[in-house]
């Protein structure tokens, strides 16, 4: 889809060995190097980076509302624990609540951002759902961490819709159909930027785009010189 996000994957340098005494002082460093990230990984819950939300994560099967309490207890909430709390949400649809279910055995079909969009002591979580055929936002949300609980400070359910943080705004994303787009090939797209302000988000900038939909049949020359 026209709008989506992707995220390239870590690559890992390969390791050429080398001979003698300098083999056994680069073995030394790498053992001592592994050693490093594997303190480090543990400490930031087993991935060793910080996670901003890689578009269409999902969260793992098997969380349930009495979970929740447990979940907000972290500084910061989890894909499960954020399946959770949708569930748990009264400001959730009934509708969104439905496309709460595993897409394979394992998942979740909802990604998760991380930043300081309202000024709180703690990040802020940006929430969404997508469909697990196509992978289309049906929900957004915005969770404020206060007092060790989450709060629910924004929320769109106007699909297709996707919500990420760009620069301490929220930047919502709408894809426009005309009659008989094809999911994958949208006519156009809003974006709306909103801003924290007095306690809530106002909108402050709004664009609007079409996409085209000539399709040259023959390729381009190339320009004589």
């Amino acid at each position: 889809m026209r709008g989506g996000l992707t995220e390239p994957g870590p690559t890992r340098p390969d390791l050429t060995p080398v001979r003698g005494i300098f083999q056994a002082a680069s073995t030394a460093v790498v053992v001592l190097a592994a050693l490093a990230l594997f303190v480090s990984a543990c400490a930031t819950g087993g991935t060793g980076t910080r996670d901003e939300g890689p578009a269409h994560a999902v969260a793992e099967a098997g969380a349930s509302p009495s979970a929740l309490p447990s979940a907000l207890a972290s500084p910061r909430l989890d894909r499960k624990g954020a399946v959770a709390l949708l569930r748990s949400d009264p400001k959730v649809s009934e509708a969104v609540k439905r496309d709460l279910e595993p897409c394979g055995a394992h998942q979740y079909p909802v990604d998760l951002f991380y930043g300081d969009l309202t000024g709180g002591s703690a990040d802020d979580v940006v929430v969404n759902v997508v469909t697990c055929a196509d992978l289309v936002g049906v929900g957004s949300y915005v969770y404020r961490e206060q007092g060790g609980t989450y709060q629910n400070v924004f929320q769109t359910e106007e699909p297709p819709v996707y919500a990420e943080i760009d620069r301490g705004d929220l930047v919502v994303t709408k894809q426009v159909y005309e009659k008989g787009d094809a999911v994958s090939d949208p006519s156009g797209e809003n974006v709306i930027t909103y801003r924290w302000a007095s306690g809530k988000f106002a909108a402050v900038y709004r664009t609007h785009s079409d996409y085209s939909d000539a399709v040259d049949a023959d390729p381009t020359p190339v320009p004589d010189n």
